[in-house]
């Protein structure tokens, strides 16, 4: 199968290493870019502990990213559980030709990470909500 953006190994390993990670609370994330020039996948940062809408202005205005994200969310029925959801943050303010590498790269990106759940986020910080992603993850 041909790969527009390559996914090196340490990438790989560091999404199994988030994906294993035992989380007693709050949010976690790892936030990977695509390098235009070398069209590979580069880690740019892990937050531990971290609200959404922390994340949110933690997040590039013009820039896209893919973002792991393990959130704790409280069930109706008052369990918790910790899942997986992959952040497609393409701010519609991004160059378009890193738009477009971006999209051609997030099925591939979404099989690595081994992530279900896709939340678009197109709008900026704003749209980024502890409400939007908990809509989500409850499938509401």
């Amino acid at each position: 199968m041909s790969h527009t953006v390559d996914i090196p190994q340490p990438i790989k390993d560091s999404l199994r290493k988030f994906r294993f990670a035992r989380r007693n609370d709050g949010s976690a994330a790892i936030v990977i870019k695509i390098n235009k020039q070398k069209l590979i996948m580069e880690e740019v940062e892990q937050f531990d502990n971290i609200s959404i809408e922390e994340l949110a202005e933690e997040l590039p205005e013009n820039s896209p990213r893919y973002v792991v994200l393990s959130h704790a969310l409280v069930h109706p029925d008052g369990r918790t559980s910790f899942p997986l959801a992959l952040i497609n943050w393409a701010p519609t303010t991004s160059e378009i030709g890193l738009l477009t590498l971006h999209a051609s790269a997030l099925l591939d990106f979404q099989t690595t990470a081994d992530v279900s759940k896709i939340i678009e986020i197109r709008e900026g910080p704003e749209s980024l909500t502890t409400d939007v992603v908990n809509t989500h993850l409850l499938g509401k």
